[in-house]
């Protein structure tokens, strides 16, 4: 504990002692803490495996080399499956939650206590289910195939858009809306002139990146049984087939260096 004499002779202490034994013992209980989470987690871990995962990722990676890049013209339809799977389920995402995002807003809901709630549940709902648990469920439902992938994505978007864009409009600035009130405007026309210009480029810029963002995401659905280049990973990885792997991971991560280059020139298109 750092301790100085003062110019009238008091010692000055940077903590009290009570501060200092409140500190030592959070830590102490943040230290125990890690102890027994890390106790957790590894009570079944089988340490030989661990030890003998370098040998085997170098195993698996020479095996990967060199791409069987032969294997690249079946590839095709699939990436263009999971492009339509992100592009598709970004536009029903972006449709269901624009409404949706009116409705949780303070300034524009028409009822702030009930449909404003009904709102925000919605939006934590979408939110709290990551796309390929949607994915997982749907495909028990409607069965596998592209149908699954879209939902799965549309369902996942409703509450990133729907967050992102009530934030968004709550923002606005009301001088400008009041001022178009006192014209004797209609709602309709307050939403169309004094709301709307104020909240589309960040209504345009969030689909975007919205979008961006499930390209990544559908990647890996057919994983799950829901279409997509991730069908055809899922099947190589079952038959050991590493080197089509490979040409596998090169044209995704291909397609999302792409995806996030168009997606940056858009966002500052419009920004």
């Amino acid at each position: 504990m750092a301790v100085r004499q003062t110019p009238s002779g008091q010692e000055w202490r940077r903590r009290t002692p009570r501060a200092a034994l409140v500190m030592w013992l959070g830590w102490l209980a943040a230290t125990a803490l890690t102890v027994w989470c890390w106790y957790v987690m590894t009570e079944t871990t089988i340490w030989a495996f661990v030890y003998d995962a370098p040998r085997q990722a170098a195993d698996i990676g020479s095996r990967m080399v060199p791409p069987r890049l032969a294997y690249l013209p079946e590839l095709w339809r699939p990436l263009w499956d999971t492009i339509n799977i992100a592009t598709l389920g970004t536009a029903a995402g972006v449709v269901i939650a624009t409404p949706i995002a009116f409705l949780a807003a303070r300034n524009t809901t028409p009822s702030p206590l009930l449909l404003r709630p009904i709102a925000l549940f919605i939006i934590v709902a979408s939110r709290s289910i990551n796309s390929l648990i949607w994915a997982l469920l749907l495909v028990s439902i409607v069965g596998p195939g592209l149908l699954a992938g879209v939902i799965a994505i549309a369902l996942r978007s409703i509450g990133f858009v729907g967050k992102l864009l009530y934030e968004a409009i709550e923002e606005t600035d009301a001088a400008q809306i009041e001022a178009i009130d006192a014209t004797g405007a209609s709602a309709p026309q307050l939403l169309a002139f004094g709301i709307w210009p104020q909240v589309a480029p960040a209504f345009w810029a969030i689909a975007v990146f919205r979008w961006d963002i499930n390209i990544r995401e559908s990647t890996v659905l057919g994983l799950v049984g829901a279409g997509g280049i991730g069908l055809q990973l899922q099947n190589s990885l079952n038959t050991l087939a590493w080197p089509q792997v490979t040409v596998i991971l090169l044209l995704i991560l291909a397609t999302v260096l792409v995806s996030e280059w168009i997606s940056a020139k858009v966002r500052a298109a419009i920004i």
